[in-house]
């Protein structure tokens, strides 16, 4: 292990922490809210201090292999994580330490899920930061980083497969730094975009701001306790969209902006995303229209729902927990599958059902006729066996973790039905449940121990697990 690598990126983060926390207090000097301010303040020159003495000790030059990669983007997000929450423990607005890290956790990671019973008493600097760390989370910090620092040249790109998500990271363009830009001018984009369509729509402009960042890093944290249920149907319609459009592969965007259509078009896991999006909101309209008794009303909450669920953003526009049987099953499946590989969203990914679903009907081939060879394809490009292992490997950790962390929760006594949404909720970022906590639900009720438990989750499913598995493997520690 490379400490002097890690000291260097640990101190880059808090740096860079530390610049951020100056937004929140400046909001809150903006509304009078001097105390919250303050606090902001001083975490952030802690943050500055503690950096600057990091970068010292540490050095950028030297290789980054996979293990100091993935190692270090665990560690960052955990440091990241630590100071993000001292401003809620200082200011009082979240005065128990476990529930103001499980809260930073909960943005930074975009799974929305909170310990709050009443959002609507944070003071703005607060809620800004609350939402402003889904805007950090979704597209990743050391994303950013990289687009904005020179680094350890080719091997930063360990860097991006640790924190982007899917099967298969690939470079947009031949240089890491200038991948890393494109993605945040995208990004950027369309934060600009849907906070003006809000504004537009007659949504406040503090609440158009921070809801973009909740859209577009598909985090889920409002600024009302009612979630997205108190504004206008124009406000909804706009943050569905953008919910399913946050979710689609960013190399789509890339492929558009470059007047690549075809490509763009061609691509099978945002086809099949889409389709899905199509196909889920019209059943779940029809089983909900008895309820609504408005085709309207039942579609733009089916498709908020959906786009809601399937892009892991958590939004709400209604009580969905008090739905059919079926539609809620369809939501809950949405849960595990996901938005597409390359996006803000969290969850299983598209592609990687794509792939084992291709798997599946190779192996049966197989054994109706030996002799065939077939070739997994995605997008007309054969799958390499490396991808398709890692799928399968992934899978199995993915479903061992969900399962084990189902069996710890159980300890605290609540009931199947809320301690396994809570466990796919979690490690699929996705915010809200069924049952004791769903949409008008939260977190609070949980034991200390399971709250460790669901932040180490949400954790392993922002950084799709394999980071934090080497993260605490003694192995990975060793000194060369």
């Amino acid at each position: 292990m490379n400490y002097k690598v890690l000291h260097y990126i640990v101190g880059c983060i808090l740096k860079f922490e530390g610049l951020f926390m100056l937004l929140p207090s400046l909001v809150g000097a903006i509304y009078g809210e001097y105390r919250e301010a303050l606090g902001f303040i001083a975490v952030a020159l802690l943050c500055e201090i503690l950096g600057f003495v990091e970068t010292t000790i540490g050095s950028r030059k030297g290789n980054l292999y996979v293990k100091e990669g993935f190692a270090a983007v665990s560690l960052g997000w955990i440091v990241l994580s630590l100071f993000g929450c001292l401003p809620f423990v200082i200011n009082g607005e979240i005065p128990h330490f476990t529930d103001a890290l499980f809260e930073t956790v909960s943005g930074f990671t975009t799974t929305g899920a909170s310990i709050l019973n009443n959002v609507e008493a944070l003071s703005h600097a607060g809620l800004f930061w609350r939402s402003f760390t889904h805007w950090i989370g979704g597209m990743g910090v050391f994303v950013f980083i990289m687009a904005i620092l020179p680094m350890m040249g080719g091997s930063t790109m360990n860097l991006m497969k640790a924190e982007s998500t899917g099967p298969s990271v690939g470079k947009l363009l031949p240089k890491v730094r200038d991948t890393a830009k494109i993605l945040y001018t995208i990004y950027i984009a369309l934060t600009i975009i849907e906070a003006i369509l809000l504004l537009i729509s007659g949504m406040p402009f503090f609440d158009s701001i921070t809801l973009t960042f909740g859209t577009v890093g598909t985090g889920g944290f409002g600024v009302r306790n009612s979630s997205i249920a108190d504004y206008s149907h124009a406000s909804q319609i706009i943050i569905t969209v953008f919910m399913i459009i946050s979710g689609i592969n960013y190399s789509a965007f890339f492929l558009i902006l470059s007047k690549h259509f075809k490509e763009a078009l061609k691509m099978e896991e945002v086809r099949c995303y889409l389709g899905i999006v199509a196909i889920s909101g019209i059943l779940i309209a029809a089983n909900i229209y008895q309820i609504y008794e408005n085709v309207g009303d039942a579609l733009r909450h089916a498709f908020f729902q959906v786009g809601s669920i399937i892009s892991t953003t958590g939004y709400a526009t209604t009580d969905f927990d008090a739905w059919p049987a079926f539609s809620k099953t369809i939501l809950l499946l949405l849960m595990f599958t996901g938005a597409c590989a390359g996006s803000t969203a969290g969850g299983f990914k598209i592609s990687r059902v794509v792939i084992l679903f291709k798997t599946i009907r190779k192996e049966l081939s197989n054994l109706i006729h030996p002799q065939l060879v077939k070739v997994i394809k995605m997008d007309d490009h054969a799958v390499k066996d490396e991808v398709i292992r890692s799928t399968n490997v992934f899978t199995a950790a993915y479903f061992i973790i969900l399962l084990f962390s189902l069996l710890l929760l159980s300890i605290d006594g609540y009931d199947i039905t809320t301690n396994f949404t809570t466990a796919v909720t979690m490690l699929n970022n996705v915010g809200p449940g069924f049952n004791l906590v769903g949409p008008t639900c939260n977190y609070s009720f949980f034991s200390d121990f399971s709250k460790f438990v669901m932040i180490f989750d949400m954790l392993a499913g922002r950084l799709e697990i394999y980071p934090m598995l080497i993260f605490f493997h003694p192995a990975c520690w060793k000194k060369y």
